[in-house]
């Protein structure tokens, strides 16, 4: 007599799965934006810097290409389909229509808490995607393409990354899940507004103001400047964001969270169902 064969279906894993060619892109895209953000606190006090306008229209049209990159190692790994396509795309437009909401009055800015659970439950290659093309697209809605966009791509990518990465995908729930998340949130609102900074602070005039980046002083020193800069000049819209975020996560957080699982299930991404005999 033999047992009838059991459908044993195989754990469903995130809609981009982190993948040796995948990892390379994601790395070299960040290093590219390590180096674009934190160049004036690595150049060093006797170092010759181009300005900031001629600069950003290069590294945003390498910022594309290594995106192109990043998306087609993750295709050639996990085999990105038509649903997941489709989800980024729906979850895309869905943060870029929440963008312009409050139009970041106060650091009322939606769209944060949206990117978190997403990344959460979808994971760091989906979330950095998504955050990038996320904020290319709320900048073709708002008219807010310039030089600070892709400054603006690649933060809103690892912020999304970053809840991809948070520990217990597959068993934290309830609770504690959205405690985590909220502040994840709160901590990485501070975080995005900080590293934001850094893409203008180097260009203030610094006969002007006395938190201006000097090339010709120390690292210390113009560290100091560049902590004193965002305390007197972002703060207040980083801490507004940073509420939003945690407010949305408790209170919104658990129903968009089961309807991102159940739709991510429902799409089934990598998930072959295979037959083990008994």
């Amino acid at each position: 007599m033999y047992a009838q064969p059991q459908a044993r279906a195989i754990r469903a894993v995130r809609a981009i799965r982190l993948g040796p060619r995948s990892i390379a892109a994601l790395a070299l895209v960040s290093a590219t934006g390590v180096a674009g953000f934190a160049w004036p606190l690595i150049a060093g006090p006797g170092s010759q810097v181009s300005a900031h306008a001629q600069d950003a229209p290069w590294l945003f049209a390498g910022l594309l290409v290594l995106l192109v990159g990043v998306v087609a190692a993750t295709i050639s790994e996990s085999g990105l389909g038509p649903k997941a396509v489709a989800m980024l795309g729906v979850l895309a437009a869905t943060g870029a229509a929440l963008r312009p909401i409050g139009a970041g009055t106060a650091g009322i800015e939606p769209m944060f808490f949206l990117m978190v659970l997403s990344g959460r439950v979808l994971g760091p290659g989906f979330g950095f995607v998504l955050g990038s093309i996320t904020m290319f697209a709320s900048a073709l809605l708002t008219g807010g393409v310039g030089p600070w966009l892709p400054f603006q791509m690649l933060s809103m990518g690892w912020f999304t990354m970053g809840a991809g990465l948070l520990p217990c995908p597959d068993r934290l729930r309830g609770r504690a899940e959205l405690a985590m998340l909220a502040a994840y949130g709160f901590l990485a609102a501070f975080a995005y507004g900080t590293v934001m900074n850094l893409a203008g602070w180097p260009f203030m005039d610094a006969l002007a103001s006395n938190v201006a980046f000097d090339p010709h002083d120390t690292v210390p020193a113009n560290l100091t400047r560049f902590l004193a800069y965002c305390l007197a000049t972002s703060l207040g819209w980083d801490l507004g964001r940073a509420v939003v975020t945690v407010v949305l996560t408790l209170t919104l957080g658990g129903t968009l969270l089961k309807a991102l699982r159940r739709a991510t299930r429902r799409a089934a991404f990598e998930a072959p169902v295979t037959f083990d005999p008994r």
